[in-house]
């Protein structure tokens, strides 16, 4: 990882009164996509299902398959690496500092590059 995900990973998140090390919150190998791994640093849960933010990490070539999350928005926020994301007949460059905006209920891919991809993913609302 370059410096932004290690900053990032390394930090605390600061919910409902509550400090939590983000280092200390499980990497998780998402059941569907191979090389795909989420942390999952705010659940729904804690904010009464309005939103959730994860943490997630795209192996160099992997690929999360055209998929859609039905009533929600997502933001895609790229910390490390490169790659694509594709959006409907659009083709988004995924490269450090780039956002991806998802309408609710539309189709889209992600697609590593050789170097892997770190994102943080925003759901509104919640996804977990």
């Amino acid at each position: 990882m370059i410096m932004t995900a290690k900053c990032f990973d390394n930090g605390r998140l600061y919910i409902n009164d509550t400090c939590i090390e983000v280092e200390q919150l499980e990497w998780n190998a998402h059941p569907t996509y191979k090389g795909v791994s989420l942390k999952h640093v705010i659940k729904g849960e804690s904010t009464g299902s309005k939103v959730s933010y994860h943490l997630v990490r795209v192996e160099p070539g992997c690929e999360i398959e055209l998929h859609n999350h039905p009533g929600k928005t997502e933001i895609h926020e790229v910390l490390e690496g490169s790659g694509f994301c594709m959006l409907d007949d659009k083709t988004l460059d995924y490269r450090v500092g780039n956002v991806g905006f998802i309408p609710a209920d539309v189709y889209h891919s992600v697609r590593a590059g050789s170097e892997g991809l770190f994102l943080l993913a925003k759901f509104f609302p919640a996804l977990l």
